[in-house]
């Protein structure tokens, strides 16, 4: 059997939250439940940001009503800080996302407090994790502008590891590589990555990149390499960081499985279902930047699934 490489479904969270207008509920469940008959079993599903700074996410609560019918899926939301935590877990989010910039310029402007600040916050949040006696919490924690940042420019790798280390040896569950602002190469992605797996010590290293520059795909096959099996990915290449400007567009998720099982892995994914929802996610979202070379140019006759 071919071997696995999971994707996760960013669109819903990262895709969506610089969207002109805001995607009605029902919309956003129906997307969800179609990710889910597509084949994806990990969907990030919203963030429990305040409102007020994303609109977006103020349904983060009536969504999570939802997740039973996600059975099967790992559904999860991604949270800024303690607060955050606290409501998603209290909704009934057993996975949950927590991000800190290497970038110190980045931090402030994103969340306003230092990296060694996020990294306090991060403590907080295990501590909140080990409080739930007999119930489950997997924490994620994403390492943004790990490859460069728009804002400060240059990230030193030896900054992003130090920080890797301290999340690793304090609790997180998984690690999530970010190149927030599409500044990442693959050489630079083979050279961060390698030391990163074994800081991960068998943790999940999740790779989350941005198409910002069109090295998306080559960078996921560079981290491929080195044996990352898990990537963010977002319907229709939706996406960027409204703090990091110019940080247009996630790797695209048909164009990402499409690659993947064409080099010989599965990814479970069934295309034609992704490009059918993202017909109808286009209609509700309107004017929005929309990428995807198969969804211009169609599957070849020659491809053949893995999954």
């Amino acid at each position: 059997m071919a071997e696995q490489i999971t994707l996760r479904e960013v669109g819903l969270r990262d895709g969506i939250q610089m969207a002109k207008s805001f995607l009605a509920t029902d919309h956003k469940v129906d997307w969800a439940l179609r990710i889910q008959a597509a084949g994806l079993r990990e969907i990030e599903l919203t963030s429990f940001v305040p409102p007020k700074i994303v609109p977006q996410f103020s349904d983060a609560d009536e969504l999570a009503k939802n997740l039973p019918q996600l059975n099967g899926v790992v559904a999860s939301a991604l949270v800024p800080n303690l607060k955050g935590a606290e409501r998603a877990l209290a909704a009934g989010f057993t996975h949950i996302n927590y991000v800190l910039s290497i970038s110190e310029l980045h931090s402030q402007s994103n969340v306003r407090r230092s990296t060694g600040e996020a990294i306090e916050e991060f403590k907080r949040i295990v501590a909140l994790k080990a409080s739930q006696a007999g119930r489950q919490m997997v924490l994620g924690v994403g390492l943004a502008t790990s490859f460069g940042c728009t804002l400060q420019g240059f990230v030193d790798p030896e900054r992003v590891l130090e920080v890797a280390r301290l999340i690793a040896e304090g609790g997180a569950d998984e690690l999530i590589v970010a190149d927030t602002v599409g500044y990442g190469n693959p050489a630079q992605v083979k050279a961060l990555l390698q030391p990163i797996m074994e800081i991960a010590a068998g943790r999940r290293v999740i790779c989350h990149f941005h198409d910002t520059r069109g090295l998306g795909l080559a960078n996921v096959a560079a981290a491929v390499d080195v044996g990352v099996r898990v990537f963010d990915t977002s319907l229709a290449g939706l996406g960027g960081c409204p703090f990091a400007p110019g940080a247009t567009g996630n790797i695209n998720t048909e164009d990402t499985a499409f690659m993947l099982e064409s080099m010989g892995f599965s990814t479970g994914v069934d295309i034609p279902a992704l490009l059918a929802l993202r017909h109808d996610v286009e209609k509700w979202l309107g004017d929005e930047r929309y990428t995807g070379a198969i969804a211009r140019a169609g599957l070849p006759k020659t491809f053949k699934t893995n999954s």
